[in-house]
């Protein structure tokens, strides 16, 4: 292995990037380079995270070395052949302040090799495409020594910006083109290559698979990886819906509980789904009551035996719960659903602190609601807020009026998706 003729290769691979091509994202905020803390961004893999680390490093000035540990060339790197890696990088880069290591969880032992150069003074950005590079080596290593980033695809407002839609016009035509671009959306996603391809489900389809095979089976060493994938596509057509450990053990045989609750653990680790815990003070129910989300929509509508009908309601769900996690503080906020039997339900409980600060209900068409969906919709909202004494109380709409609606000595906020989404 010629190491240093392979970190070549992949500083040419970098030196056309184009930072004025790129679209500006709001978690650039969010670094900082002159840290003696490691940089750390996560997220699903080909969510941008490599090209917003080189924009941030390329557009800051500073002088910093690249490897890409995804490169199948690297397949085989050793633990003791980093600090070849380290001797390659100073002889193609020259005296370097800051180093970007890409998908880094895949070198066995890592984060010795990093805390070590964090020691000696370099300033380190790395990326991964799984949660336990934060909450398993990263913790253990590296305790209060990094800054953690998460990356999620592009937002409905990166989007727009991606497609040079017009996202302040008040005119009739502006306002169509952004209706649109949300249904494009809500079915196509926000994978950044995506945007530029005719054909989705071969790109989503091989992703698809990295993520399985890469970023589970092999650092997990899971050897059915096939009942794993098809457990991922089950997954995908219950978006949006409650999962059942049980009834996946039982559908695809699985040995235990254990081994069904684990499986689910590695999908939601490699960011495929987010799991949302139900809102109770019953532990046992937070544990085994989970709500079902796609990190995109991309996943949704490409993946194996996609037979489901277009739910756009259930669409709209999904984008506004990934995007209530993207504006999240993790640190001291969470979010939860609440269920009362079949009594009423509000899709998300927004909780800061322990305390809960919003309720926010999904629906897609209120232009003229039925008593029924009334009922269900501000009716939920209701219910909740007498159960949590919460006074913030959300709707969000694809069509219907935005107004204030006063009920029972409560407000109600109904916002149409695409204002509160470009918020």
């Amino acid at each position: 292995m010629d190491i240093k003729q392979i970190l070549h290769d992949q500083r040419e691979e970098i030196a056309s990037l184009n930072t004025n091509d790129l679209c500006t994202r709001v978690e650039e905020k969010l670094f900082d380079l002159q840290s003696n803390l490691a940089q750390v961004v996560i997220g699903v893999r080909r969510s941008g995270k490599s090209t917003l680390c080189m924009k941030m490093l390329k557009e800051s000035g500073v002088s910093f070395g690249y490897v890409n540990f995804d490169d199948e060339q690297l397949a085989g790197l050793k633990t003791e052949q980093l600090n070849d890696v380290l001797d390659a990088l100073y002889k193609i880069y020259g005296d370097i302040t800051h180093v970007l290591f890409d998908e880094i969880q895949n070198i066995s032992q890592w984060p010795l090799f990093v805390n070590r150069l964090l020691r000696q003074g370099l300033r380190i950005v790395m990326t991964g495409s799984n949660a336990n590079l934060l909450s398993g080596e990263l913790a253990t290593h590296l305790t209060g020594r990094y800054n953690q980033i998460e990356l999620f695809p592009f937002s409905f407002q990166e989007y727009c910006t991606m497609r040079q839609i017009d996202t302040l016009s008040l005119s009739t035509k502006a306002k169509a083109f952004r209706y649109t671009a949300l249904e494009e959306y809500l079915r196509q996603g926000g994978f950044p290559e995506l945007q530029k391809l005719s054909n989705t489900y071969t790109y989503t389809l091989s992703l698809f698979k990295a993520i399985i095979h890469k970023d589970i089976s092999k650092r997990y060493k899971v050897k059915h990886d096939k009942t794993l994938a098809d457990i991922a596509n089950c997954m995908l057509d219950l978006f949006c819906q409650e999962i059942s450990y049980a009834q996946i053990q039982k559908q695809f045989e699985l040995g235990s509980l254990h081994t069904a609750k684990k499986y689910i653990h590695y999908l939601q680790e490699a960011y495929l789904f987010r799991l949302l815990p139900v809102y109770t003070f019953k532990s046992a129910e937070k544990q085994s009551q989970r709500k079902c989300y796609a990190i995109d929509p991309a996943f949704i509508s490409n993946h194996e035996d996609f037979l489901q009908t277009p739910n756009l309601g259930w669409r709209l769900e999904n984008v506004i719960a990934i995007e209530l996690m993207r504006r999240m503080n993790s640190e001291i906020e969470q979010l939860f659903y609440l269920r009362k039997h079949k009594a009423y339900e509000v899709d998300f409980v927004r909780t800061r602190m322990g305390h809960v600060e919003e309720l926010v209900q999904v629906t897609y068409d209120f232009k003229n609601p039925t008593t029924k969906l009334y009922n269900r919709e501000i009716g939920g909202l209701l219910k909740g807020a007498a159960s949590t004494k919460c006074d913030k109380l959300t709707l969000i709409m694809m069509d219907g009026e935005e107004r204030t609606i006063e009920q029972d000595g409560h407000t109600i906020n109904c916002v149409q998706a695409i204002n509160w989404l470009l918020q």
